[in-house]
């Protein structure tokens, strides 16, 4: 039952006038046990209206407005009802309220048009989901998605700088006006160096990222843009706190004459030289290598990644940069001290994709050592992104059908979590993970802790979610 104070009829809160955007109310998903969300009556389906008079637009304006000791609370039920609630609270409690969305008005779509865009490089027909090109700073803020800062308005540049929206995460590409405008296309995009000064100016940190696109902004644009950006790692303001280098991404999807040439063995090799001679000249003059490459460059070149110290802090491992490095960490130490046999004859299949196959056997060789315990480590490709080389996140239904259809899977089949939609259980090309396990006649496991992998390949842990053929 809610506790509620002075209840009226608060219909007319809903209407928000003079909003380019309207702010909905925002969406109760769950609500914690033993939180104080739950004693006051919040359940799943409700929506918060304002709090303390204001109108959330996003996670952002929430976390700030409960901070707030006292708390007058209007909410939106899941029956449509009214009710005003009064929360009295230390002021670093959190209510327990988790939220449909993280934005509660409208998503900051992308202006841009980069022929590289993943979202162009996708067929029709998928959920709609996967065609929102975003270019939000707040997701940038909250989650380290990559921003252009070519969509944002004077309102938008004002609030990151009131409420210290720091570190996000901008796409550079190149420094080099012409380059962005364009890899952009985009005439905003030539002004990327006087967006950073203002960072500069405003106490606003950012992580770079640069997306290599043979021909178009490598070579000597790519060292002027990594050498720009490291202008702004100072000793005493440090701007640009790093800088990741990514190839480009292409699939066989993509729009033909897009002037993209992808990724050779050779060129991984020339750009892995390239970018580590800079650091090395880096690590002189600023006492950090500042810029990281990708995992996949060393993968694709064939050549051994760097060790873990390297990375310094991985600040760029959300990006794909030491995460590989950083799992092998974890592998080599939960594989320190290994039974000498299992309880039952056991015998199960990992699934990687194509591009890190190579980096796990000897995990995989080091765990068949076991008695009675055999692990079939399967690298695929893609043949739905048309790509021979593909990292573990994005391969497919189609690609796990295709490649293990006939294989001797043994009784399980053990993929992480990172190849589906976050919260759910389809794949990129929308099958679900029920509709491969028939199609495939075997139980999946989805492992969502990459610290308990070894214990769950091994049978002595059980958290993962089960799917069973029918």
């Amino acid at each position: 039952m809610w506790q509620e104070i002075n209840y009226k009829d608060y219909s007319n809160d809903l209407l928000i006038p003079n909003i380019k955007h309207p702010i909905n109310p925002a969406e109760i998903e769950s609500v914690e046990n033993n939180s104080i969300a739950k004693e006051v009556g919040f359940e799943s389906g409700d929506s918060i209206i304002s709090i303390n008079g204001k109108k959330p637009r996003d996670l952002i304006d929430y976390q700030i407005l409960i901070s707030e000791e006292i708390l007058n609370i209007l909410v939106l039920d899941k029956n449509k009802q009214i009710h005003k609630i009064n929360i009295e609270k230390d002021q670093d409690d959190n209510l327990g309220i988790n939220f449909k969305d993280a934005l509660f008005d409208s998503i900051k779509k992308c202006n841009n048009k980069c022929p590289f865009c993943f979202i162009d490089q996708q067929p029709n027909g998928k959920r709609k989901s996967l065609y929102i090109k975003d270019d939000d700073y707040r997701l940038s803020f909250l989650y380290g998605s990559y921003l252009t800062l070519t969509n944002l308005n004077k309102e938008d540049w004002n609030r990151i700088s009131i409420q210290k929206l720091s570190p996000l995460f901008i796409s550079i590409h190149a420094t080099d006006p012409k380059t962005r405008e364009l890899l952009l296309k985009n005439k905003k995009a030539s002004q990327i160096l006087d967006h950073i000064e203002w960072f500069e100016q405003n106490s606003i940190q950012i992580h770079a990222q640069i997306v290599v696109c043979p021909k178009i902004n490598d070579g000597q644009i790519l060292e002027k843009s990594i050498y720009d950006l490291a202008k702004f790692h100072k000793k005493r303001i440090k701007t640009v706190l790093s800088t990741a280098i990514v190839p480009v991404g292409l699939t066989k999807f993509r729009p033909e004459n897009d002037g993209l040439i992808s990724i050779s063995k050779e060129y991984a090799i020339k750009t892995i030289r390239q970018v580590e001679k800079i650091q090395n000249s880096l690590q002189k003059s600023l006492g950090t290598r500042f810029c990281w490459l990708s995992d996949e460059w060393y993968l694709i070149a064939g050549i051994k990644l760097p060790s873990y110290k390297t990375y310094e802090n991985m600040p760029q491992e959300s990006n794909g940069v030491g995460s590989i490095r950083s799992f092998l960490k974890i592998l080599e130490t939960k594989t320190k001290s290994l039974p000498e046999r299992v309880k039952r004859q056991r015998k199960v299949s990992w699934v990687v994709g194509k591009l890190v196959y190579e980096a796990l056997l000897p995990t995989v060789e080091k765990l068949n050592k076991i008695d009675g315990l055999t692990i079939n480590l399967f690298g695929l490709p893609s043949l739905y992104w048309g790509q021979d080389q593909v990292v573990t996140g994005l391969l497919t239904g189609e690609d796990l059908i295709s490649g293990l259809q006939d294989k001797d899977l043994g009784e399980s089949i053990y993929i992480p979590s990172l190849m589906l939609k976050l919260n759910s259980d389809l794949f990129l090309d929308d099958k679900s993970v029920t509709e491969i396990s028939n199609q495939l006649k075997t139980n999946i496991h989805v492992l969502d802790d990459t610290n308990d992998i070894i214990n769950n390949l091994i049978g002595i842990s059980n958290n993962q979610k089960i799917f069973n053929y029918a």
